[in-house]
C-alpha cells in the first residue's frame, strides 16, 4: 500500500515484531522532515518483511532484524513500479532474538 507524503497514518494499534518502526502514528516532527524529501510512503506487512528478512540472508548471508529489512520489503512490494530504475535501500540493525530468527529463516507462522 502507497500513500502520499501529506497524508497522516494512524492504526489502532502497532502491533509488528518490527518493533523499531513500531508506531500508531508518526511523530509530527520526524513526520515533517519525512514530508520535505519523501516522495511516498509504503506500508509494508509482517510477511512481507520476513520474506526481505529471508532474502538478505540466502543472498547476502546477511543478519537484519525486521525494521532494517523493512526498506527491502518496500523496494520489493513496489517492484513492478521501480522496473527500469536504479534503488538503493539501506540495511541496519541486526538485534533478533536467535530462535526468532531460526523461526523466520524456515518460513514458520509465530
Amino acid at each position: 500500500q502507497s500513500f502520499m507524503a501529506g497524508e497522516i497514518i494512524q492504526t489502532p494499534t502497532a502491533t509488528t515484531f518490527a518493533d523499531g518502526v513500531a508506531c500508531r502514528s508518526p511523530d509530527p516532527g520526524a513526520f515533517d522532515i519525512i514530508k520535505k524529501g519523501a516522495a511516498d510512503i509504503v506500508a509494508v506487512s509482517d510477511d512481507q518483511i520476513t520474506e526481505a528478512m529471508r532474502l538478505y540472508f540466502s543472498s547476502c548471508h546477511t543478519l537484519a532484524e525486521g525494521a532494517g529489512a523493512v526498506p527491502l520489503a518496500a523496494a520489493i512490494a513496489q517492484r513492478e513500479r521501480n522496473i527500469g530504475k536504479k534503488v538503493a535501500v539501506i540495511l541496519t540493525g541486526a538485534n533478533i532474538d536467535r530462535a526468532d530468527y531460526a523461526r523466520i529463516l524456515s518460513g514458520e507462522k509465530k
